[in-house]
């Protein structure tokens, strides 16, 4: 396509918000227009930008994303909604279907599932720009209900639903958020800092995740010779 697909996310933690930004950059084809950690930003940016692709939590401070999708169908804003978040209530996605949302998509974000997400999106959009009438083939291969539940690959949802004891889904991607922003390593205490949590805490997400593969640890013995366990992304 010429020109890229125009994003606007809309997350109320900055961290995981940070996250969504920097995979959006490793994905061609898109660009992010607008970030938003409130509702009426959200909505503020929706109206000026005009973009191709809302990308929405739905917790928020004050209220939920389903409310701004509800808004946006009754005023038939044209911005197609992928909705990412932690709510796993059976009603909460038929609400999201019946507001006509192109994906439905679990945290903790998983790179491979929005990159998908976003490749079909644009594929769909290319569909629709190069039709000029429909055949029921046509329709069949726009309307995404019948690919979203094998695009939601199995892998990355059993993982999170089979999280140990002691593991919060949430926590764990501010963990993630701290790697994704810098290639350093980093102590359980320099962590937990920065998430407001223990190092005890801190130390529990770091080592699930080294035995996940995404993190490595080595032992840096330090000036005084008390080793301390280093995490950094694997390489």
């Amino acid at each position: 396509m010429t020109n890229p697909i125009r994003v606007v996310v809309a997350e109320d933690d900055p961290q995981i918000a940070e996250i969504q930004q920097r995979f959006l950059e490793r994905i061609d084809g898109f660009e992010l227009v607008g970030l938003a950690h409130s509702l009426d930003t959200a909505r503020d940016l929706v109206d000026v930008m005009q973009p191709e692709l809302l990308l929405l939590d739905i917790q928020f401070p004050n209220g939920t994303g389903l409310d701004l999708l509800r808004e946006m169908r009754t005023q038939n804003n044209a911005t197609d909604v992928i909705l990412i978040t932690a709510a796993r209530e059976v009603d909460t996605l038929r609400e999201a279907l019946r507001g006509g949302v192109f994906d439905y998509i679990l945290k903790p974000l998983v790179f491979e599932r929005l990159r998908d997400a976003l490749q079909e999106y644009a594929r769909h959009l290319e569909r629709l720009r190069s039709m000029e009438s429909l055949a029921q083939s046509d329709v069949d291969s726009l309307l995404p209900r019948s690919k979203v539940p094998q695009a939601d690959t199995a892998a990355p949802d059993t993982t999170e639903q089979r999280l140990p004891k002691g593991v919060d889904a949430l926590t764990l991607e501010k963990v993630r958020a701290v790697f994704a922003a810098t290639d350093a390593s980093q102590n359980a205490e320099e962590v937990g800092a920065t998430i407001g949590a223990s190092r005890t805490t801190a130390r529990r997400y770091l080592e699930y995740l080294v035995s996940t593969r995404e993190l490595e640890a080595s032992v840096n013995y330090g000036s005084v010779g008390r080793p301390e366990r280093r995490y950094q992304r694997t390489q």
